[in-house]
């Protein structure tokens, strides 16, 4: 019964800081309304005994990636009455979108309900469990291929995002190695030689 209760009170939380995320006006109040959502989310997760995921959750997404957009938020000069402007235009599409994720929970949360059965072996392991040991053996057996692929996609991107970067433009300034273990003593220092100033 307590963790039902707990429960509706971080679904509430969560639920009214998703949606001050896209209400309200300034970006930089929605964002850390988004990291709320993302703790909430996490406590959640905890009550699932899924911590590997609720760690995760709040070690890369708000950990790195909502520092990142903050400082971007604070940094960049946004226009929020062009952000504005487009708000009533998609405002249909993400209703729908809406609307889809709300039954998609309703047949999960209340499948028995529907005749839905659940998948066999989704029961509760039991308080000896580890799902993180689990998962890195489903990752590292089952899914060992997919797991590399993935990890080859996400180097081939750094290596490609690093790339675009360094390219030569003539407002990049970069170095040239060959260049600098070539020089010399004479094209680095000048000796000049000036009249001593005699006080009168």
């Amino acid at each position: 019964m307590f963790e039902f209760g707990v429960f509706w009170i971080f679904a509430a939380i969560l639920v009214i800081a998703a949606s001050c995320v896209i209400t309200l006006r300034n970006p930089v109040h929605s964002a850390l309304f988004l990291v709320l959502a993302f703790f909430t989310a996490a406590a959640l997760w905890m009550l699932l005994r899924a911590e590997f995921l609720a760690i995760a959750l709040v070690l890369v997404y708000v950990g790195a990636v909502m520092v990142l957009f903050l400082f971007v938020v604070m940094m960049l000069d946004i226009n929020l009455e062009r952000l504005r402007e487009g708000f009533w235009t998609y405002l249909p599409l993400g209703a729908a979108v809406g609307v889809l994720m709300v039954v998609e929970m309703v047949l999960v949360l209340g499948g028995r309900y529907f005749g839905i059965e659940a998948l066999p072996g989704s029961g509760d392991p039991g308080p000896g469990a580890s799902n993180t040991k689990e998962l890195g053996r489903v990752l590292y057996t089952d899914y060992a291929y997919p797991f590399e692929l993935a990890a080859v996609l996400l180097l081939v991107a750094i290596v490609v995002a690093i790339a675009l970067t360094l390219r030569k433009r003539k407002d990049t300034k970069y170095q040239d190695p060959a260049r600098q273990a070539a020089v010399r003593r004479g094209d680095r220092v000048r000796l000049v030689s000036m009249p001593s100033e005699k006080n009168d």
